[in-house]
């Protein structure tokens, strides 16, 4: 973990990365953020999806606000779907709750299967290269996309197979059914240029009581490292309206 800016105590908000990510991939945007809310970017130690429920449970207090990308979202609207009272708040950033129609699913469970097993057996600099061209990455500057390649080499290719197996898309149950039920203010952001995660973000804005969505525009579906400042306002504005004004540092 790091970036802890403020130093009034109040609601911590904890950046979560997304799938072959480390916490320091939310650095700009934290950093802007620890100015008025103290913040920390998670850095997963565990390569499953229970593991890091836990450790996004041990990270993120009672009170705590998660700003979870991708995956990452994922996570926290799983845990805030388990524990309805526990966060303060909760945003997402090119986040789905899942994959609602089994037949779907279970495609995209195949998918990641074959995913899975081919990274396995396969090392790190040739997961990296192919997950670089996916086209989700598309609106991404080579110079971007350079920075974020050491992060993405320091994982263990079959650790990250054995991720995917537990926390992809095809083998965990939908959410929508139960974004009903949080009591706490939810948004979502997606890239103007991601159709689908605009697509995702808006019907949950639609079924969480408290929801709303935004488009973060100029970025695909990395919005937080394309237009780190766009997102760092967003972010700022939703935790203002939501939870006060913040902390002042000195």
């Amino acid at each position: 973990m790091g970036i802890m800016l403020a130093t009034v105590a109040g609601p911590v908000v904890i950046f979560v990365p997304g799938f072959m990510q480390r916490g320091d991939a939310w650095a700009p945007v934290a950093g802007r953020v620890g100015e008025r809310y103290p913040s920390t970017c998670l850095d997963f130690r565990s390569h499953s999806f229970e593991g890091r429920l836990g450790e996004l449970r041990e990270a993120a207090g009672p009170g705590a606000v998660p700003v979870g990308y991708s995956m990452g979202g994922r996570l926290a609207l799983h845990l805030a779907v388990r524990d309805p009272e526990r966060f303060a708040g909760l945003v997402t950033v090119g986040a789905s709750p899942g994959i609602d129609d089994p037949v779907e699913r279970e495609r995209r469970r195949r998918d990641d299967e074959a995913l899975a097993a081919w990274m396995e057996r396969s090392t790190i600099e040739e997961v990296v290269a192919r997950w670089e061209r996916l086209p989700v990455f598309e609106h991404q500057s080579e110079r971007l996309v350079e920075a974020q390649r050491p992060g993405r080499l320091s994982h263990d290719s079959k650790l990250l197979g054995h991720l995917l197996r537990t926390a992809g898309q095809g083998v965990l149950p939908g959410l929508w059914d139960d974004l009903g039920r949080l009591p706490i203010p939810v948004l979502a952001l997606a890239g103007e240029h991601d159709e689908r995660y605009i697509t995702a973000a808006r019907r949950i804005a639609l079924l969480a009581p408290l929801g709303d969505a935004l488009p973060v525009m100029g970025a695909g579906h990395a919005a937080q490292l394309e237009q780190p400042e766009a997102v760092a306002e967003l972010l700022l504005e939703f935790l203002d309206q939501h939870l006060g004004q913040g902390v002042v540092v000195d």
